[in-house]
């Protein structure tokens, strides 16, 4: 294919791979980044449960943690702390994401996708079924506030990021852990009712949001 190409530095004449190449020889970005990307979009076409958290993590690390990867190489950072907490908002943001959209993943092609993690589904007592027919019960509730905890730590541990890298790549990380937050705080407040009211970001949380990105945590 084409990322072999350039892998192994020969020409191509895709117009997107032809942009493409200068860039990952200037930054020297590494080229697996890319191979897990096509890996994760891949994944979607043919995979829609996951059997445990292990899995689902293994693709956020695919589809979601190679674009921060990318990010920090061409703002020249990228210390092994700075990767850690990268992966950390990467996952989170993919994760939150998730519970957001659970009622329209269900919805997607013939079984539809569902991101739970099966056995957590099955400990919490909430069937393929219930999620289809957007039942917002109480073992539902205790499964999405699980999901939603977990993801928050994960986007709180990878935070300090943003603290760390200058200037405007570091205004907009904190911007996008605090809208990530912003989400996962509105599913709470909604008692995880995720079918009949979607969360999203609105006009009136962007100035919380700049906030955030202003003051840092104590």
């Amino acid at each position: 294919g084409e990322l072999d190409a350039i892998a192994n530095g020969l020409s191509t004449e895709n117009p997107i791979f032809l942009a493409l190449s200068p860039v990952i020889s200037k930054y020297q970005l590494p080229i697996q980044l890319f191979y897990d990307l096509l890996d994760a979009f891949s994944q979607d076409v043919i995979k829609h449960r996951y059997r445990d958290f292990e899995e689902l993590s293994d693709y956020c690390a695919h589809s979601a943690n190679p674009i921060g990867r990318l990010m920090l190489r061409l703002f020249g950072a990228g210390t092994p702390l700075q990767l850690e907490q990268s992966d950390a908002i990467c996952t989170a943001l993919q994760l939150i994401n998730h519970w957001q959209d659970v009622g329209i993943d269900v919805d997607k092609g013939d079984n539809g996708r569902i991101y739970l993690p099966q056995d957590e589904m099955q400990r919490f007592g909430v069937a393929e079924s219930d999620v289809r027919r957007r039942v917002t019960s109480t073992n539902w509730r205790a499964l999405m506030k699980f999901q939603v905890d977990r993801a928050r730590d994960l986007m709180l541990s990878g935070a300090p990021l943003g603290w760390s890298l200058p200037g405007r790549f570091g205004f907009e990380i904190r911007a996008i852990v605090a809208g990530g937050l912003c989400i996962a705080n509105k599913i709470e407040h909604r008692s995880y009712d995720v079918f009949n009211c979607r969360p999203v970001l609105k006009a009136w949380d962007w100035p919380a949001i700049f906030w955030a990105t202003l003051v840092r945590p104590l």
